[in-house]
Order: C-alpha cells, then structure tokens, then sequence
C-alpha cells in the first residue's frame, strides 16, 4: 500500500487538478461527503461539533457540517477565521454551508469551543501543509480539543490530527488526539509511524475520486508493506528440496554473558528455514549457545578476548563454504574488530547481515565509512542507538525521521537499511522504503534483534535478494510477535516465544 507524504499527496492533487482536470470542489465535496459518514458512524446520536480552519481541511469540514445538517444531525460549525479570509473552495464550502443552514460560531478564543460529553468533535482545523508548531488561535483550539476529549467528548479528525507532522508522524507542537482519523485517497505516512499512529486512533481512509493516473505520474516515496505482499515475496520450497538448496547460513555471534545472543540468532535462523546452520564463536561460548540446539553445527575460534586480525583465516574459509552471513550479535569486540569484520566481507562476497556489536565495531569509521560501499549485498539491522553512531547523530536526531534517514543512508552506504523499532523501516538503494505494520510493545525486550537477524541471514542464505530477505524478515519477525503476545501477554513475551512463534507464521502461509 502507498504511503505519502505532505509534498506527494500536494503533487498528486496538482496532476488530479490542473492536468487532469478534476475539480478542487468535487474533490472536497467527495473529502467531507466521507467525514460525515464516519461521523455518523462514530457518533449515531447527539450534536456534532466542526471545527474549521483557514485551508482545505476546514473546507471539508464545511461540507461535512453541511451534510450532516442535511440528514438532521444537530450541527455547530466553529470558524477558526473569519469568512473574509477564506480563498477559494474553502470559501465556497463555507457559503454554501451557511446558505443550507448550518450555525456559525466565529471563535474569538478557545472558550467559544465547547462540547458536552459523547458529542463529536469534528477536528478540521489543520492539514497535511503544517511546517511548524501551531500557533494562535489553532493551538488554542487544539489544546482546548484535548481538554473536551478528556471530558467525554469524541474526535474525528479529517485527513490527520491537527498539530501532527505528515512525513514523520511526530507533532512539532501541539497536536489532536483523535478517536478516528479518516484519512483521504493514500494514508499519509505520519498515521503509520509513532506516536502518530496513536495519535490518530482507528484510521480510515477514503477514495475520494483521485484518478489512478493521477498517482501513476508521482514518483512512489514510501509503502506499508502489507501480509499479502510480504508473503509473495518468499518463495515456496520445492517438494524435492534438499537442505543445500535450504541454504548454508554461518553466524558469528556469542561471547562470555552474551551466549545468549548466538543462541537466539540460531534459533531465527533454524525457524527461518536455513538448511545447514554453523555458529562460529570462541570456545568456551559454543557448550551454552548450541545447549538445545543439536540442528546447529559449530566452528571454534581459537584465542581468546575481542575478534581481531587472527581470526580472519577460519572465518573467511568458512564463509567461503557458505552462502551467507549473520555478524554481530553479542561478539566479542576490540579496537581491531571493525577491520575485521570489514577485511572478512570484502573477503567472502557472501550476503550478510551486519547486526549489534558488528555495526558498533563498524560505527568506529569516521561517517559510517565502515558500512558503506560494502562489495556484496548487506543488510543492516541497526536500532535506533545503533543508526545514530553510524550516522554521527543523535537517537533523538534518528527518530525525527525515521523512514527519511533509513531512505537516505541506504542510499549512501548501498545497502538494505533495517531500522528497527516501532513500526520498522525498512530502506534499499534505488526503491521506496517499506513500513513495516507488525509486531508490538511486548518485543522491546533483550534478543529480539538477534532473532531478527537470523531469520533475515535464512532467507538470504535460501536466495533472496537483500530487500526481499528484508522486508519479509521484517514482517514474520514482527506477525511471530503479534502472535505470541496474542498467547502470553505483551508484558511476559520472550525473545524466545517469539523465535518459536516463527513457525506459526509459515504454517500459517501454507495453509
């Protein structure tokens, strides 16, 4: 499904309108023609309160009132400016909601807001071109909204909360906290990221007549990746496969206190379909990591302390036998670990992911040199703490934009940029970055990123390409979670139910 951003949906308007020819006004009318349904469904009984701004999104908040007034709906309509200021449709739905007798209240202050509890508010008051923190009077309105919502009142906003960024999903300033957003034509990519996707309450969105044409001639910025797609992406398994043609997986995970890590990066591999799956680690990880895992196989590293310049040789023997490449979870890291595991991906021209300690080791390169330009296909599973030292930015810097940044830096480094949280993002060179719907608070928990990567270290090693083996990790790792918390609890969940849960998810696309 097609996400957009505020400069997308402003284009493809642009095409529907001046190339195409379709009226603004039909387009509105079409805009408030589904807020009044969704109110009505929202709100079956009692007054409906819309609040109007000066643009677009007031004007469907005009023909909403107005409809609503038409099939005998008590309605005020509060004008956030005077009728003088309006231009253009706006206007034109303003007058026309007041020739069919819809109340104006013109709003002097937030005082002149008012609604009693289980009436609707009709949040119209800002749209997708927002910029900056709201200020005067619609932040008034706003914060007076807020007030009204926490005394019993309901809020359906239109298009998105008012105060809320469109691209990034986090609000500048104030924002609305809505009960139900319906969204117009695409949902707009704000609705989909946190804390927007709360913020909007149940989405809903809306055909309001946008040819298909009109969004063919706008280049696509960004997806959610829905469970149809995700699926097609993953081949089936011939009846006559072999574990070779399963795929040859080598993880490179473990230390002292951290046996964890390599054994839950076993078990995504192992659920995630690997035919052969071999843990290379230092020796005294190897009896805890592989304890309950007799399908793995292993590879000691000889020495001891942080992976250096020694450990080259067995590594890239093995690689080479391989046919891709998990790095990172829970290793043991040093000052020379960076050039280790650089000189080992140079070296083996296998598909990898690089996870956890492997990008913290890399991150040691001035700009995140260390990732970029890696010569075979890579996919990097950093969270946010992780995407911030490889980009030099803060984690605040990172979760400002995160679908923006993952875009970007896959772009830079030319690879698959995983980043991981709250609706993970998935990025590659030269394709739209894909949202990924799946997955719950219950997963912010130790060992579920090691999962991760190995179930994406799987599908590589079964032959698909690094976006592919991403977007479809990314989506079951996530659906595993859904359906674990379903059984346990979001609070109790286990990085390990959830590597077990991977099962769930296959079985239940064969069926």
């Amino acid at each position: 499904m097609r996400l957009v951003g505020a400069a997308e949906m402003r284009a493809i308007d642009e095409v529907a309108i001046r190339e195409l020819g379709i009226p603004g006004l039909r387009l509105m009318e079409r805009a408030g023609e589904a807020v009044a349904a969704h109110a009505a469904l929202l709100a079956p009984r009692g007054r409906v309160v819309v609040v109007c701004g000066a643009g677009n999104n007031g004007g469907d908040g005009w023909v909403a009132a107005r409809l609503l007034r038409a099939a005998g709906r008590e309605v005020l309509a509060v004008s956030l400016v005077p009728r003088e200021r309006l231009r253009g449709d706006a206007r034109a739905a303003r007058e026309a909601a007041e020739a069919a007798g819809v109340p104006v209240r013109e709003a002097a202050g937030p005082g002149d807001l008012e609604a009693a509890p289980g009436e609707l508010l009709v949040d119209a008051i800002l749209g997708t071109g927002l910029g900056r923190p709201p200020e005067g009077l619609a932040a008034a309105a706003i914060r007076r909204v807020e007030e009204l919502r926490r005394a019993g009142a309901r809020v359906l906003s239109v298009d998105l909360p008012s105060g809320l960024d469109a691209d990034t999903g986090r609000p500048p300033g104030d924002c609305v906290r809505a009960d139900r957003t319906v969204s117009f034509a695409f949902p707009k990519r704000g609705l989909l990221l946190f804390p927007g996707a709360a913020l909007a309450g149940e989405l809903a969105v809306a055909d309001i007549g946008i040819p298909a044409e009109a969004a063919a001639r706008v280049p696509v910025g960004c997806e959610l990746l829905e469970e149809e797609e995700a699926r097609a992406l993953v081949p089936p398994r011939a009846p006559d496969a072999h574990k070779g043609d399963a795929g040859r997986l080598l993880v490179i995970a473990g230390s002292p206190g951290k046996t964890g890590a390599a054994g839950l990066a076993l078990a995504g591999a192992l659920r995630g379909g690997a035919g052969l799956v071999t843990l290379a680690a230092r020796e005294e990880v190897l009896p805890l990591a592989l304890a309950g895992r007799p399908e793995a196989m292993s590879l000691p590293l000889h020495g001891h302390g942080p992976l250096g310049p020694g450990d080259l040789a067995p590594l890239l023997a093995a690689a080479r036998e391989s046919d891709a490449l998990v790095v990172g979870p829970g290793i043991p890291r040093g000052p020379e670990t960076g050039g280790l595991l650089r000189a080992l991906l140079e070296g083996a021209r296998r598909p990898a992911v690089v996870d956890a300690d492997a990008l913290n080791a890399l991150a040691a390169a001035p700009a995140g040199g260390g990732v970029a330009g890696l010569p075979a296909p890579a996919v990097l599973t950093p969270h946010p703490g992780e995407m911030a030292r490889l980009c030099g930015l803060s984690a605040g810097a990172v979760q400002a934009d995160r679908v923006g940044l993952a875009a970007r830096q896959a772009a830079a480094w030319g690879c698959c940029v995983v980043l991981k949280g709250a609706r993970t993002v998935v990025a590659g060179p030269g394709a739209p970055p894909a949202v990924i719907p799946t997955g719950n608070a219950g997963m912010a928990t130790g060992g579920t990123g090691d999962v991760l990567a190995g179930l994406a270290g799987a599908l590589l090693a079964g032959g698909m390409a690094a976006r592919d083996a991403a977007r479809a990790a990314a989506w079951v790792h996530g659906r595993a979670g859904d359906l674990a918390a379903r059984r346990l609890g979001q609070r109790g969940l286990l990085a390990a139910d959830l590597a077990d849960a991977l099962g769930e998810v296959w079985a239940a696309w064969e069926r």
